[in-house]
């Protein structure tokens, strides 16, 4: 009897998730879509200077292991053979940067990861060489602007800054790549032949990206002076990359191949199926981010957001494009009040809190911790709370926080409607903190549209699986429209009146104003706060 559950379950993919603040190991069944199983890590973050973010990539590495590990001791006591975990995907957070030393295959310094303020002084620098000062210099190859946000500027600090880089450099000892490029040459052997590649998605994020050639641009490597050796080989978003070269104890998953590779972002919208043009998704993760998919052609926007690939799903499938709204604290400001204000001691009490209280009080809280992104891209902002009163307590910053990130998504929704034309008629939303029923009953009411959520909020880690899955060569996961299985879901609707919402986020705006210009650029640059 024991075998009959064992087969009829047939194909299974697995999925690494590794984003900001922890990392997951999930095993889909390919036939259903059901989430088997999964185990979650959280991962640490090292603030060494104001500004700054770091992770160990050797952490990272074993709680992708350690996620691995328990899954599949969790798929045996529910008597599943690991045997029928047919292709593995990744899937990541983007523009986090890490070199390494591929002749002993250890990283040469923490990953500055994506949020990290240090570069500010390195992008000042670079604008100097551009004429008028122009951010968006690059915009029509790369679709970003200069920030940073994105890879290049982030290695370009590593090798003016860290000795060991400029010596591996020099002695072409140095690999660099993102996180999933760091993740796949260490499961396919590290310094024992693993492979160094990375997919379009992941590369659209390092400002060194022709997204139209699909190829690194010369120009932009000479422009940052990024030595070309060092960098990944592109490959589309779902192929066999390489085998599993397992240093896990149980030896569980040697051989399997690693066939598909997203970027975060890319991986929910592959997750939610927008496979149409015009289909949009917003993640709630450490950021927000709305992606919405425009197809085959690339749409420059007009109103801040950014131009990014949203997938190539095989060698000879074309690639498809997006316009991205990148809000980068969302869920950081739950993470925040617990570690950093003490005032709640897990992230559901802050739905507790904001729930006896119904409201912010008139308390405003933009938390640009790291500046300000999409639309503004304004590095000189920072946090505040304001509007507070003797009245105002933990309850209403709480509230003020939610309500933080549901303006937040509003400003890049209406961004997106205007570079569209085509207001989207409702939000489909995914992300650990869509568990968050206040969140997203609030969200619906700022935004004056339903929100959906797939009752799966797993969507990111679904995506890397469906890619890894429908790669040839594996060919478990069928991506035709009429295989893909229909998504149960839970609407929000409005429930106050659109005028309440309109004078709400009047009064955002108007905080937001004030956040602005708060940092200069010619305060000491050595990260010590003034």
């Amino acid at each position: 009897p024991e075998e009959t559950e064992q087969t009829a379950l047939g194909p299974l993919v697995g999925a690494i998730d590794q984003g900001t603040s922890s990392t997951r190991f999930l095993v889909f069944n390919a036939k259903t879509a059901e989430l088997l199983s999964h185990h979650q890590a959280e991962i640490n973050q090292h603030f060494p200077k104001e500004g700054w973010v770091e992770q160990d990539p050797k952490e990272i590495l074993e709680s992708v292991y350690e996620c691995v590990e328990n899954t599949c001791e969790k798929l045996k006591q529910l008597n599943i053979d690991i045997s029928n975990i047919k292709a593995i995907g990744v899937t990541n957070q983007r523009e986090t940067t890490v070199v390494w030393d591929k002749t002993t295959g250890e990283p040469l310094y923490n990953a500055i990861v994506w949020l990290d303020l240090r570069t500010q002084s390195t992008v000042d620098h670079l604008l100097k060489r551009i004429p008028g000062r122009d951010k968006a210099f690059s915009k029509f190859k790369t679709g970003l602007p200069l920030s940073t946000y994105f890879s290049a500027v982030k290695l370009r600090w590593l090798l003016d800054n860290v000795e060991e880089i400029k010596k591996a450099v020099e002695d072409r000892r140095a690999m660099f790549g993102t996180i999933d490029s760091w993740l796949i040459w260490s499961l396919t052997g590290g310094k024992n032949g693993g492979i160094h590649c990375t997919d379009v998605t992941n590369a659209s994020r390092t400002m060194l990206f022709n997204i139209h050639s699909l190829e690194w641009d010369p120009e932009l490597c000479q422009f940052f002076d990024i030595p070309m050796e060092i960098l990944p080989k592109v490959q589309s978003s779902s192929e066999i990359y390489g085998l599993m070269v397992c240093s896990l104890s149980s030896g569980a998953l040697t051989g399997v191949p690693i066939s598909g590779c997203l970027g975060d972002q890319s991986a929910a919208l592959v997750g939610q199926m927008c496979f149409q043009d015009g289909q949009a998704k917003n993640t709630y993760g450490t950021g927000c981010f709305l992606l919405c998919n425009t197809g085959q052609k690339s749409v420059f926007s007009e109103h801040g957001l950014l131009t990014t690939i949203a997938y190539k799903l095989g060698r000879d499938k074309p690639v498809c494009y997006a316009l991205e709204g990148s809000v980068a604290i969302a869920g950081a400001v739950v993470r925040w009040l617990r570690d950093n204000l003490g005032i709640v001691s897990s992230s559901q009490e802050v739905e507790k809190l904001a729930a006896e209280v119904g409201t912010s009080y008139g308390c405003y809280f933009v938390p640009a911790f790291s500046g300000l992104y999409a639309p503004y891209w304004e590095p000189s902002a920072r946090g505040i709370i304001c509007g507070l009163t003797q009245f105002t307590n933990k309850n209403h910053i709480a509230f003020a926080a939610l309500e933080a990130v549901c303006f937040q998504t509003r400003e890049i929704l209406d961004a997106m409607n205007k570079d569209c034309g085509i207001p989207l008629s409702q939000l489909q939303v995914d992300g650990g903190m869509t568990n968050n029923k206040i969140l997203m009953q609030l969200q619906s009411d700022i935004l004056c549209i339903p929100v959906v959520k797939p009752s799966m909020p797993e969507t990111t880690a679904l995506g890397a699986a469906m890619a890894a899955g429908a790669a040839e060569g594996v060919e478990v996961w069928s991506l035709d429209p009429e295989d893909l299985t229909a998504v149960t879901c839970e609407r929000f609707e409005p429930q106050i009146n659109p005028e309440e919402s309109e004078f709400r986020y009047a009064r955002w705006k108007k905080a937001v104003m004030k956040s602005m210009g708060w940092e200069t650029t010619d305060s000491p640059s050595n990260g010590k706060p003034k």
